[in-house]
């Protein structure tokens, strides 16, 4: 297995309290007093951790188990922070009260959760992650675009916000088009930048101005000012504090880009995520009763993820790219040598978005995908009844197809749009928290798929797929693994709710991640190149401890063969010229590679991957490859079922 440096490079904000850590350990609660303090060296007994998110709340109890920490049930239940309830602690409530039915302990009296444990009734800790109600939707400001209006794009994706639009002096927009579109937006809050210090004034506080003009209102509470961050040249505080002084409430932190070489993304980072707890959540229906509940700050989804992934990738040594796709947005996380990205697309999910979804992949690229022909007329409109009840599931094999067809396009144009951010700026030095370069021209991506140990998908649709084989080729599909790459999944979606039990307990968030929620699916080996259909591509021997297996691959095919999980054996793959295992053109690999719940898969498809043009051969290469993998029930299977 391919192993990246351990000796990760420093950050331009090293030595920063990192959120949801060392801030963690004595923090305030929103009223100014201290939270109580979950310490490691008293033993937590037992942590309940759920995330509201935009469709559906999750709750996990966990347990301390002979020393260990596992997974004792999980519960669910619909989100309820819009009408008629328009308050997050009844789904909250709602998904906890399956958790106690499940596992027959009391945790909740008086509408609120028992803590601390008493005997077998409450839990010792309660933690929570958060995407309701959209998540958390910033605006950026800042001078030029690919300078130091991106850095602020970086630091608002590094704290695990949406970017609902980049507002620049060379956007193309004049002033009142900037106006209405702060208007329009509602955001959250808004991230002021520009300026090195020492430079720009004038034209940092004309922006400031603009915003002050716009006087935007926020997306949820009335009768407050909107949150603003001013993070630009220190010499002009002062006249930007005038100029917004009546319009919000302004925060001034450390610029983020000090000089024109050097990037500070770690104070306004953190302090988006403080407001966001401290005036976001609290006008959001129901949340401060439920951050009154919590023993950490309650965290943004994307960033409890991006945690964990980042953690993963540290613990092993290895590359990792991770997605989590919910019902309104797909976040991408990729760890490459020690560096990490997250991009989020806003408008791709399989919900609230999966109109969106729709429109920008076309009901073409998604039909390419299934091998029936439903009437698209129909299809389209049982896509957008998705948008409108959230929380229905396909009741037939062809609608499940066809959701799992809208998965594999978000998927991959969320990856396309992670893989053309996440790049290296020229001449700068420093590792940073998200994607760079954005708009950059001649920077290359720092996706390197030959290189890459390890995908883990997480999400609805790949946490709940009907069979594992199923995930497994959507992630395949999606994110076209080059070489010899890992898969896995989160088993319940719980990756989210470990993130932020790592703030209070790295020990349970550890031991729960590897025994309870990554499973395993097994090992994709996957020439690069492309050939003529039929053709040689590939030999692989497998030497078992039973004996030597050899395959002779071509190319169009797909194979399952069986390695369970916790096995491991050696193969060797000797490609024709023309494809590439990632020593060369026609060169053979040794490799040792693991197993999964679904098994080691060989992929002579090809890369790109690229489907056959002709319905009725594209039809038929879907049903050859769903065979070789028992993706979906045989026809008389389903007949069978239904």
């Amino acid at each position: 297995m391919r192993r990246t440096t351990r000796n990760r490079r420093r950050t331009v904000d090293e030595g920063m309290p990192r959120p949801g850590r060392e801030q963690n350990r004595d923090c305030m609660d929103t009223r100014g007093g201290l939270r109580p303090q979950v310490s490691e060296q008293h033993q937590l007994r037992s942590i309940l951790a759920t995330d509201c998110g935009s469709t559906t709340t999750k709750a996990i109890l966990i347990e301390l188990v002979d020393g260990e920490y596992r997974l004792r049930v999980r519960g669910e239940a619909p989100t309820t922070v819009e009408a008629p309830y328009e308050d997050v602690t009844v789904g909250v409530l709602n998904a906890v009260r399956e958790v106690e039915e499940l596992s027959g302990r009391r945790l909740v009296e008086d509408g609120e959760i028992i803590r601390p444990q008493t005997g077998d009734v409450g839990v010792d800790a309660y933690v929570s992650t958060s995407s309701a109600g959209g998540g958390l939707q910033v605006m950026v400001v800042g001078l030029v675009r690919s300078m130091t209006a991106e850095s602020a794009q970086r630091a608002a994706l590094g704290a695990g916000a949406i970017v609902m639009d980049v507002l620049a002096l060379d956007d193309g927009r004049r002033n009142y088009e900037r106006i209405e579109r702060m208007r329009e937006l509602r955001p959250d809050m808004i991230l002021i930048s520009g300026g090195v210090d020492g430079g720009e004034v004038r034209k940092v506080v004309e922006m400031a101005e603009l915003v002050a003009a716009a006087n935007p209102q926020a997306r949820l509470g009335a009768g407050y000012e909107l949150p603003v961050i001013f993070a630009g040249n220190e010499d002009a505080r002062e006249p930007v504090r005038e100029a917004l002084e009546r319009a919000a409430q302004l925060t001034v932190v450390d610029n983020l880009r000090p000089r024109m070489e050097r990037e500070n993304l770690g104070p306004a980072r953190a302090e988006i995520q403080e407001l966001f707890l401290q005036h976001v959540m609290a006008q959001a229906p129901g949340y401060p009763k439920l951050m009154g509940w919590a023993d950490a700050d309650i965290m943004p989804t994307p960033a409890a993820v991006g945690m964990l992934i980042e953690a993963v990738a540290e613990r092993d040594g290895v590359n990792v790219v991770g997605v989590d796709i919910g019902g309104a947005t797909t976040d991408v996380f990729s760890v490459f040598e020690g560096t990490f990205n997250r991009t989020v697309s806003a408008n791709l999910g399989m919900s609230y978005s999966i109109s969106n979804a729709l429109a920008e992949a076309g009901l073409g690229n998604i039909l390419r995908w299934v091998s029936e022909h439903p009437d698209p007329r129909r299809l389209g409109n049982d896509i957008r009844n998705k948008m409108i009840r959230p929380t229905t599931i396909p009741q037939q094999l062809t609608g499940l197809k066809v959701e799992h067809g809208v998965a594999r396009e978000a998927l991959r144009l969320a990856f396309e749009q992670h893989k053309l951010l996440a790049t290296e700026l020229k001449g700068v030095q420093r590792q940073r928290d998200i994607a760079d370069a954005f708009g950059a021209a001649g920077a290359e991506t720092l996706v390197d798929m030959m290189a890459l140990d390890l995908i883990i998908g997480s999400g609805g649709v790949l946490s709940h797929a009907p069979r594992r084989s199923q995930a497994l080729l959507m992630l395949i599909d999606a994110f076209e693994p080059e070489g010899v790459t890992r898969l896995a999944v989160d088993s319940i979606f719980m990756m989210p709710q470990l993130g932020v039990l790592s703030t209070i307990s790295e020990d349970a968030a550890t031991q729960v991640f590897y025994r309870d929620c990554l499973i395993p699916l097994g090992t994709c080996i996957a020439p690069s190149g492309t050939g003529r259909n039929g053709r040689p591509c590939c030999r692989v021997t497998v030497e078992r401890p039973s004996g030597t297996e050899e395959v002779e691959m071509a190319v169009g095919e797909m194979r399952l063969l069986p390695l369970d999980e916790g096995q491991k054996v050696r193969v060797t793959v000797d490609p024709v010229r023309g494809f590439d295992m990632g020593a060369g053109s026609g060169r053979a690999i040794n490799a040792e590679v693991s197993g999964g719940v679904v098994g080691l898969v060989i992929d002579c498809r090809g890369r790109p991957l690229q489907l056959p043009e002709d319905d009725a051969e594209r039809a038929e290469a879907i049903n050859r490859w769903n065979a070789a993998l028992d993706v979906y029930p045989a026809a008389t299977e389903a007949v069978t079922a239904s």
